[in-house]
């Protein structure tokens, strides 16, 4: 039962790690797969059986390696020069991509709560540096008891679309885009959020001691997306092409079931946010500790200040640069992350 429960834990980390805001507000789902009609559902079943793989392989060779932080997992792959090289243009996305996240939980306090957007920025963080203190058995912890409540929240959203008079459109709904666009789609956001995920997933690959409790970690916990995925869709192609006009189409869908459903929801993209905003500064103090000889606490407290600052001014100026080519090097990695001969699902069952 011991492991079972382990396998929970680092299944519901690898979800609670991919669904960030993005993916909350159901704005990713809607631009990468519900847009491409018909198509979609086959592109989301490519994209799990992906997320199932590459996720579990990475976890895997972080293990098999000893990889502690994502720099050792890039050097791994890529050698010692180019893989410092992509971990320092990670770190700056992890960084902007973060920024935009605190940002988000300021938003969520001011439109939803009536509370001023700086006591949002100022909770989050004073609750992040608390958390990060218990290390990666917060963050375990932590996704165990949101990531559940997100599962719950998406069947709801299916029960509810089974009576709707648009419950077919999802193996119905035609597309005006061409071929390329929708395979490489699929593609490229597997490949960009597993990028970004293994700031988490590869000190949690180092950090557990049985290699089939990772295993199954993974394989549950890309599967657990991939089910999110194909929920979210399912519920906004029912609406669409109307649900095109909201900036958070699933927000639009909880509205129509409830003020209760509605409190959920809202309370549960703010943990979404949090989640991920704890586990992603983890990971990149884990990575800058090998750089720097300060104390972790003392690294932590700089990130966050960085994303602080930057949630003031906004990133969005830098991110539209950065993330065509981080979304272009994302696919070049896991690339090579396929290629790469170690972290076989067939691997002996050691121990670090």
């Amino acid at each position: 039962m011991k492991q079972v429960f382990r396998v929970l834990q680092i299944a519901f980390t690898y979800i609670g790690t991919v669904v960030g805001a993005g993916f909350a507000t159901g704005q990713e789902i809607l631009q990468f797969f519900t847009q491409y009609g018909k198509w979609a559902t086959i592109t989301i079943v490519l994209s799990t059986m992906l997320f199932v793989w590459l996720g579990t392989k990475m976890m895997l060779i972080a293990h098999d390696t000893r990889s502690r932080s994502y720099e050792d997992l890039n050097k791994h792959l890529f050698g010692h020069r180019a893989g410092r090289w992509i971990t320092w243009i990670t770190l700056i996305v992890l960084i902007g991509v973060n920024s935009v996240m605190l940002a988000g939980a300021g938003s969520v306090f001011m439109e939803h709560l009536g509370l001023h957007y700086q006591t949002g920025l100022i909770i989050t963080l004073i609750g992040t540096y608390l958390l990060l203190g218990r290390g990666m058995q917060a963050i375990l912890q932590m996704n165990s008891i949101v990531v559940p409540m997100m599962l719950l929240l998406s069947l709801l959203m299916i029960f509810s679309t089974l009576h709707h008079p648009g419950v077919y459109r999802f193996v119905t709904l035609t597309t005006d885009s061409n071929p390329f666009q929708i395979w490489i789609s699929p593609l490229l956001y597997t490949a960009f959020n597993l990028a970004l995920a293994q700031a988490v997933l590869v000190p949690v690959g180092n950090q557990i001691r049985h290699r089939n409790t990772l295993k199954w970690g993974g394989i549950l916990g890309g599967i657990g997306v991939g089910f999110m995925l194909m929920a979210a869709h399912f519920a906004m192609s029912a609406q669409m092409p109307g649900i095109i006009q909201f900036e958070i189409p699933m927000g639009s869908i909880a509205f129509q079931l409830g003020w209760i459903v509605q409190s959920v929801y809202v309370t549960l993209i703010f943990m979404e946010i949090f989640t991920t905003f704890v586990a992603d500064i983890y990971g990149m103090t884990l990575q800058l500790r090998q750089h720097v000889d300060v104390h972790p606490r003392l690294i932590t407290l700089i990130i966050m200040m960085l994303c602080y600052s930057f949630s003031q001014f906004g990133f969005s100026s830098l991110l539209s640069v950065l993330y065509p080519i981080f979304g272009c090097m994302a696919l070049f990695w896991a690339g090579k992350l396929i290629r790469d001969r170690w972290g076989t699902f067939r691997g002996r069952n050691n121990v670090n």
